[in-house]
Protein backbone atom coordinates (compact mmCIF):
# COMPACT_ATOMS: atom_id res chain seq x y z
CA UNK A 1 0.00 0.00 0.00
CA UNK A 2 1.43 3.22 -0.74
CA UNK A 3 2.63 5.34 1.98
CA UNK A 4 0.75 8.43 -0.10
CA UNK A 5 -2.99 6.39 0.55
CA UNK A 6 -5.17 9.60 2.29
CA UNK A 7 -8.27 6.93 2.59
CA UNK A 8 -10.10 4.48 1.69
CA UNK A 9 -13.95 4.06 1.63
CA UNK A 10 -17.35 2.29 0.01
CA UNK A 11 -19.86 4.74 -0.51
CA UNK A 12 -23.21 3.95 -1.77
CA UNK A 13 -23.99 6.03 -5.19
CA UNK A 14 -26.50 5.39 -7.81
CA UNK A 15 -27.72 2.93 -5.98
CA UNK A 16 -24.42 0.90 -6.05
CA UNK A 17 -21.81 0.26 -3.45
CA UNK A 18 -18.50 2.21 -5.01
CA UNK A 19 -14.91 1.60 -3.46
CA UNK A 20 -12.61 3.99 -3.91
CA UNK A 21 -8.93 4.91 -2.56
CA UNK A 22 -7.58 8.69 -2.66
CA UNK A 23 -4.11 9.38 -3.08
CA UNK A 24 -1.96 12.29 -2.18
CA UNK A 25 -3.37 16.16 -0.94
CA UNK A 26 -6.90 17.37 -1.87
CA UNK A 27 -4.92 20.86 -2.30
CA UNK A 28 -3.90 19.67 -5.51
CA UNK A 29 -5.48 18.98 -8.77
CA UNK A 30 -7.30 14.91 -9.29
CA UNK A 31 -6.48 12.64 -11.25
CA UNK A 32 -9.12 10.18 -11.66
CA UNK A 33 -8.12 6.85 -13.12
CA UNK A 34 -10.76 4.30 -14.22
CA UNK A 35 -9.15 0.48 -15.14
CA UNK A 36 -10.72 -1.86 -17.41
CA UNK A 37 -12.18 -5.01 -17.87
CA UNK A 38 -12.54 -6.93 -14.36
CA UNK A 39 -9.31 -4.86 -13.41
CA UNK A 40 -10.08 -3.72 -9.96
CA UNK A 41 -7.98 -0.44 -8.85
CA UNK A 42 -4.81 -2.79 -7.71
CA UNK A 43 -4.61 -2.91 -11.70
CA UNK A 44 -2.89 0.51 -11.55
CA UNK A 45 0.81 0.20 -11.10
CA UNK A 46 1.52 1.53 -7.51
CA UNK A 47 4.95 3.19 -9.37
CA UNK A 48 2.62 5.47 -11.39
CA UNK A 49 0.19 6.57 -8.44
CA UNK A 50 3.07 7.51 -6.42
CA UNK A 51 4.55 9.37 -9.47
CA UNK A 52 1.53 11.22 -10.06
CA UNK A 53 1.40 11.76 -6.36
CA UNK A 54 5.18 12.94 -6.61
CA UNK A 55 3.66 15.92 -9.14
CA UNK A 56 1.21 17.27 -7.20
CA UNK A 57 -1.70 15.55 -8.17
CA UNK A 58 -4.76 13.81 -5.92
CA UNK A 59 -5.16 10.67 -7.61
CA UNK A 60 -8.82 9.14 -6.93
CA UNK A 61 -9.29 5.54 -7.84
CA UNK A 62 -12.26 3.31 -7.84
CA UNK A 63 -13.19 -0.10 -8.17
CA UNK A 64 -16.00 -0.46 -10.91
CA UNK A 65 -19.05 -1.81 -10.39
CA UNK A 66 -18.98 -5.69 -10.27
CA UNK A 67 -14.96 -5.64 -9.45
CA UNK A 68 -12.81 -5.77 -6.20
CA UNK A 69 -14.36 -3.99 -3.20
CA UNK A 70 -17.37 -2.50 -5.00
CA UNK A 71 -20.70 -4.27 -5.29
CA UNK A 72 -21.38 -7.69 -7.32
CA UNK A 73 -24.58 -7.44 -8.79
CA UNK A 74 -25.15 -11.15 -8.98
CA UNK A 75 -29.21 -10.28 -8.85
CA UNK A 76 -28.91 -9.00 -12.27
CA UNK A 77 -29.23 -11.87 -14.76
CA UNK A 78 -26.66 -12.72 -17.28
CA UNK A 79 -28.40 -13.56 -21.08
CA UNK A 80 -27.37 -16.63 -23.14
CA UNK A 81 -24.01 -15.81 -24.72
CA UNK A 82 -24.65 -18.15 -27.50
CA UNK A 83 -27.89 -15.93 -28.51
CA UNK A 84 -25.96 -12.48 -27.46
CA UNK A 85 -23.10 -13.38 -29.82
CA UNK A 86 -25.64 -14.57 -33.07
CA UNK A 87 -27.23 -11.05 -32.60
CA UNK A 88 -24.45 -9.72 -32.77
CA UNK A 89 -23.41 -11.50 -35.74
CA UNK A 90 -26.76 -10.44 -37.42
CA UNK A 91 -26.10 -6.66 -36.29
CA UNK A 92 -29.06 -6.49 -33.59
CA UNK A 93 -28.61 -4.96 -30.54
CA UNK A 94 -28.81 -7.14 -27.34
CA UNK A 95 -29.79 -6.30 -23.70
CA UNK A 96 -27.35 -6.17 -21.16
CA UNK A 97 -27.60 -6.08 -17.35
CA UNK A 98 -26.34 -2.61 -17.22
CA UNK A 99 -24.88 -0.18 -19.75
CA UNK A 100 -21.36 1.71 -19.59
CA UNK A 101 -23.32 4.77 -19.13
CA UNK A 102 -24.35 3.19 -15.87
CA UNK A 103 -20.95 3.07 -14.76
CA UNK A 104 -20.03 6.36 -15.92
CA UNK A 105 -23.06 7.68 -13.99
CA UNK A 106 -20.97 5.68 -10.59
CA UNK A 107 -18.53 7.55 -11.41
CA UNK A 108 -19.82 11.14 -11.63
CA UNK A 109 -22.29 10.38 -8.24
CA UNK A 110 -18.41 9.10 -6.73
CA UNK A 111 -17.01 12.64 -7.84
CA UNK A 112 -20.09 14.49 -6.29
CA UNK A 113 -19.91 12.29 -3.53
CA UNK A 114 -15.89 13.54 -2.96
CA UNK A 115 -17.28 17.63 -3.82
CA UNK A 116 -14.95 17.43 -6.76
CA UNK A 117 -16.26 19.57 -9.50
CA UNK A 118 -13.62 18.77 -12.47
CA UNK A 119 -10.92 16.55 -12.39
CA UNK A 120 -8.40 15.17 -15.39
CA UNK A 121 -9.61 11.83 -16.50
CA UNK A 122 -7.68 9.07 -17.40
CA UNK A 123 -8.88 5.98 -18.64
CA UNK A 124 -7.54 2.67 -19.50
CA UNK A 125 -9.46 0.32 -21.68
CA UNK A 126 -12.84 -0.59 -20.72
CA UNK A 127 -11.88 2.47 -18.42
CA UNK A 128 -11.23 4.74 -21.69
CA UNK A 129 -14.62 3.83 -22.97
CA UNK A 130 -16.07 5.56 -19.43
CA UNK A 131 -13.73 7.98 -19.08
CA UNK A 132 -15.32 9.07 -23.12
CA UNK A 133 -18.32 8.97 -21.76
CA UNK A 134 -18.00 11.38 -18.78
CA UNK A 135 -16.54 13.76 -21.22
CA UNK A 136 -19.31 13.35 -23.79
CA UNK A 137 -22.15 14.05 -21.27
CA UNK A 138 -20.84 15.72 -18.48
CA UNK A 139 -18.11 17.39 -19.90
CA UNK A 140 -18.10 20.41 -17.36
CA UNK A 141 -16.33 18.00 -14.79
CA UNK A 142 -13.40 16.62 -17.43
CA UNK A 143 -10.58 19.14 -17.25
CA UNK A 144 -8.73 16.71 -19.90
CA UNK A 145 -9.26 13.31 -20.92
CA UNK A 146 -6.70 11.08 -21.42
CA UNK A 147 -7.82 7.82 -23.51
CA UNK A 148 -5.26 4.45 -23.00
CA UNK A 149 -5.75 1.69 -24.83
CA UNK A 150 -9.26 1.86 -25.69
CA UNK A 151 -11.54 2.40 -29.08
CA UNK A 152 -14.65 4.28 -30.01
CA UNK A 153 -17.16 1.04 -30.20
CA UNK A 154 -17.06 1.27 -34.25
CA UNK A 155 -17.81 -2.35 -34.98
CA UNK A 156 -15.40 -2.79 -37.73
CA UNK A 157 -12.21 -2.04 -36.33
CA UNK A 158 -9.73 -5.15 -36.24
CA UNK A 159 -10.97 -7.77 -33.63
CA UNK A 160 -9.17 -9.54 -31.05
CA UNK A 161 -6.32 -11.80 -32.20
CA UNK A 162 -7.23 -15.36 -32.85
CA UNK A 163 -4.66 -16.68 -29.96
CA UNK A 164 -5.72 -14.17 -27.10
CA UNK A 165 -9.76 -14.86 -27.77
CA UNK A 166 -8.99 -18.37 -27.04
CA UNK A 167 -7.16 -18.01 -24.13
CA UNK A 168 -9.93 -15.41 -22.70
CA UNK A 169 -12.54 -18.25 -24.00
CA UNK A 170 -10.55 -20.96 -21.22
CA UNK A 171 -12.00 -21.08 -18.00
CA UNK A 172 -9.77 -22.01 -14.34
CA UNK A 173 -9.73 -25.89 -13.81
CA UNK A 174 -11.47 -25.77 -11.08
CA UNK A 175 -12.53 -23.11 -8.92
CA UNK A 176 -9.73 -22.92 -6.37
CA UNK A 177 -7.42 -20.23 -6.45
CA UNK A 178 -4.66 -21.20 -7.65
CA UNK A 179 -6.35 -22.17 -10.36
CA UNK A 180 -7.94 -19.19 -11.01
CA UNK A 181 -4.52 -17.42 -10.38
CA UNK A 182 -2.79 -19.28 -13.19
CA UNK A 183 -6.23 -18.56 -15.68
CA UNK A 184 -5.64 -15.02 -14.85
CA UNK A 185 -2.03 -14.97 -15.41
CA UNK A 186 -2.23 -16.91 -18.69
CA UNK A 187 -4.50 -13.46 -19.59
CA UNK A 188 -2.07 -11.02 -18.60
CA UNK A 189 1.31 -13.18 -20.42
CA UNK A 190 -0.79 -13.47 -23.83
CA UNK A 191 -1.86 -9.44 -23.72
CA UNK A 192 1.55 -8.14 -22.57
CA UNK A 193 4.03 -6.27 -24.20
CA UNK A 194 5.94 -7.88 -26.89
CA UNK A 195 9.40 -5.77 -26.66
CA UNK A 196 8.92 -5.91 -22.66
CA UNK A 197 7.97 -8.99 -21.20
CA UNK A 198 7.02 -8.93 -17.90
CA UNK A 199 9.06 -11.32 -15.38
CA UNK A 200 6.82 -14.18 -14.37
CA UNK A 201 7.36 -13.81 -10.58
CA UNK A 202 5.99 -9.80 -11.34
CA UNK A 203 2.79 -10.80 -13.37
CA UNK A 204 2.64 -13.25 -10.42
CA UNK A 205 2.54 -10.46 -7.95
CA UNK A 206 0.14 -8.36 -9.79
CA UNK A 207 -2.43 -11.23 -10.55
CA UNK A 208 -2.17 -11.94 -6.52
CA UNK A 209 -2.98 -8.12 -5.73
CA UNK A 210 -6.13 -8.15 -8.13
CA UNK A 211 -7.45 -11.42 -7.31
CA UNK A 212 -6.99 -10.49 -3.25
CA UNK A 213 -8.96 -7.37 -4.15
CA UNK A 214 -11.88 -9.35 -5.86
CA UNK A 215 -12.50 -11.09 -9.56
CA UNK A 216 -15.58 -12.70 -10.13
CA UNK A 217 -16.50 -14.52 -13.39
CA UNK A 218 -20.04 -13.04 -13.48
CA UNK A 219 -19.02 -9.10 -12.65
CA UNK A 220 -16.71 -9.68 -15.39
CA UNK A 221 -19.53 -11.14 -17.51
CA UNK A 222 -21.61 -8.33 -17.02
CA UNK A 223 -18.69 -6.32 -17.72
CA UNK A 224 -18.39 -7.65 -20.79
CA UNK A 225 -21.52 -7.48 -21.76
CA UNK A 226 -21.82 -3.54 -21.25
CA UNK A 227 -18.57 -3.07 -23.80
CA UNK A 228 -20.91 -5.61 -26.08
CA UNK A 229 -23.90 -3.47 -26.16
CA UNK A 230 -22.38 -0.08 -26.28
CA UNK A 231 -23.11 2.39 -29.40
CA UNK A 232 -20.48 3.82 -31.26
CA UNK A 233 -19.24 7.04 -29.72
CA UNK A 234 -17.57 8.40 -32.65
CA UNK A 235 -20.33 10.94 -33.73
CA UNK A 236 -20.50 12.07 -30.00
CA UNK A 237 -16.42 12.21 -29.45
CA UNK A 238 -16.33 14.66 -32.59
CA UNK A 239 -18.14 17.43 -30.48
CA UNK A 240 -15.79 17.45 -27.74
CA UNK A 241 -13.52 20.77 -26.70
CA UNK A 242 -11.66 19.55 -23.53
CA UNK A 243 -8.00 18.63 -24.04
CA UNK A 244 -7.35 15.63 -25.00
CA UNK A 245 -4.57 12.85 -24.84
CA UNK A 246 -4.71 9.31 -26.44
CA UNK A 247 -2.60 6.56 -25.64
CA UNK A 248 -1.82 3.44 -27.25
CA UNK A 249 0.68 0.59 -27.73
CA UNK A 250 1.46 -0.75 -31.93
CA UNK A 251 1.31 -4.08 -30.41
CA UNK A 252 -1.98 -4.32 -28.40
CA UNK A 253 -3.61 -8.06 -29.01
CA UNK A 254 -6.60 -7.56 -27.22
CA UNK A 255 -7.29 -3.98 -28.44
CA UNK A 256 -5.95 -3.28 -31.75
CA UNK A 257 -4.14 0.12 -32.29
CA UNK A 258 -6.61 1.09 -34.55
CA UNK A 259 -8.95 1.69 -31.81
CA UNK A 260 -6.88 4.22 -30.61
CA UNK A 261 -5.83 6.23 -33.96
CA UNK A 262 -10.07 6.08 -34.66
CA UNK A 263 -10.17 7.81 -30.83
CA UNK A 264 -7.81 10.18 -31.59
CA UNK A 265 -9.21 11.16 -35.31
CA UNK A 266 -12.74 11.72 -33.48
CA UNK A 267 -11.97 13.92 -30.91
CA UNK A 268 -10.83 17.60 -32.27
CA UNK A 269 -7.47 18.25 -31.56
CA UNK A 270 -6.79 15.10 -29.87
CA UNK A 271 -2.92 14.14 -29.44
CA UNK A 272 -2.00 10.85 -30.04
CA UNK A 273 1.13 8.61 -28.86
CA UNK A 274 1.76 5.47 -29.78
CA UNK A 275 4.63 3.18 -27.97
CA UNK A 276 6.08 0.90 -30.27
CA UNK A 277 6.14 -2.47 -28.92
CA UNK A 278 3.67 -2.52 -26.01
CA UNK A 279 0.91 -4.64 -25.82
CA UNK A 280 -2.47 -4.04 -23.52
CA UNK A 281 -0.52 -3.72 -20.47
CA UNK A 282 1.55 -0.96 -18.10
CA UNK A 283 5.04 -2.38 -19.40
CA UNK A 284 7.58 -1.03 -16.19
CA UNK A 285 9.96 0.37 -18.85
CA UNK A 286 7.55 2.26 -20.16
CA UNK A 287 5.90 3.91 -17.08
CA UNK A 288 8.18 6.71 -16.48
CA UNK A 289 7.06 7.61 -20.09
CA UNK A 290 3.32 7.23 -20.00
CA UNK A 291 3.43 9.40 -16.50
CA UNK A 292 5.36 12.08 -17.64
CA UNK A 293 2.83 12.53 -21.02
CA UNK A 294 -0.21 12.48 -18.86
CA UNK A 295 1.75 14.48 -16.56
CA UNK A 296 2.36 17.29 -19.03
CA UNK A 297 -0.85 16.96 -20.51
CA UNK A 298 -2.93 17.58 -17.58
CA UNK A 299 -0.12 20.82 -15.98
CA UNK A 300 -0.51 22.05 -19.24
CA UNK A 301 -4.23 22.23 -18.56
CA UNK A 302 -4.36 23.19 -15.09
CA UNK A 303 -7.47 24.61 -14.06
CA UNK A 304 -7.05 28.20 -12.49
Amino acid sequence: MSNHLQQEQIVKVNGVDIAYQLHGSSKYPTLLLIHGLSTPLTGWPMTMVEAFVAANFQVLLLDNRDVGCSEQLDHLPIPNMAWVITKLKLGLSIKAPYQLEDMMRDVIGLLDVLNLAEVHVVGVSMGGMIAQLLAIHHPQRVRTLTSIMSTTGYKKLPPIEKNIREAFAQTPDTKEYQDRKAYHVKKWQVIGSPDYPTPDEDIDLYVDGMLQRGITATGTMRQVLAIMAASNREKALSKLTMPSLVIHGDSDGLVNVAGGKATANAIPNAKLKIYPGMGHDFPAELIPIIVDDIIDHANTNVSE
